[in-house]
């Protein structure tokens, strides 16, 4: 059973539901975002599927009335679109960034783990919500202290303090977004709990 997670999106009202599911085969994260990007409204659902090290295996995204995304990965940095060609210029990504959520920001987080003890920059493989555009993004990540971490985007720059729960699953992103609701299994079969 999957575990709801609820995000608010500091500027506009915007809202997210998110489907987080971990066992022992890996990580499944299904969500949908309601939002305004730049003045203009949308809808998307995505699905994002790790291995059990939290390296990011696929990643699909579609936006109501807007278009769809499908891309692979071998865990290892190589990425393929829908076609199967192969995108050279994701090289090296393990993760993605996906503009319209904060749950993006747990994948290096979780993944990197005990090494953010140390400021680590990586790239990712940047997806803007909702217009699709594709491209590869620096970034880097710092435990500043117990589920507190820095991000910076090196690409575009911007940084910002994030706090996390324990799990790394965003609680506030100052300016973008807050995180309104959860509910485990567990609390769903034991409400009084």
């Amino acid at each position: 059973m999957a575990s709801i997670y609820r995000w608010m999106a500091a500027q506009d009202g915007g809202l997210e539901h998110l489907a987080l599911g971990i066992d022992d085969t890996g990580v499944h994260a299904e969500g949908v975002v309601i939002g305004t990007d730049e003045g203009t409204q949308f809808a998307c659902h995505y699905v994002i599927r790790c291995d059990p090290r939290w390296h990011v295996r696929s990643v699909e995204v579609h936006v109501v009335h807007g278009g769809a995304l499908l891309l692979e990965s071998d865990g290892e940095g190589s990425w393929r679109n829908a076609d199967g060609l192969l995108l050279p210029a994701l090289a090296g990504c393990l993760d993605v960034d996906l503009t319209c959520t904060p749950f993006t920001n747990t994948l290096p987080i979780r993944r990197l783990g005990a090494q953010l003890a140390q400021r680590r920059e990586i790239v990712v493989a940047y997806i803007d919500v909702p217009r699709l555009a594709l491209a590869p993004s620096r970034q880097a990540y710092a435990c500043l202290e117990p589920r507190r971490y820095r991000f910076e985007s090196l690409s575009n720059p911007f940084s910002a303090g994030i706090e996390t729960d324990g799990d790394g699953l965003v609680l506030h992103y100052p300016g973008l977004f807050e995180r309104v609701g959860i509910r485990h299994p567990a609390a769903a079969l034991n409400p009084g709990r």
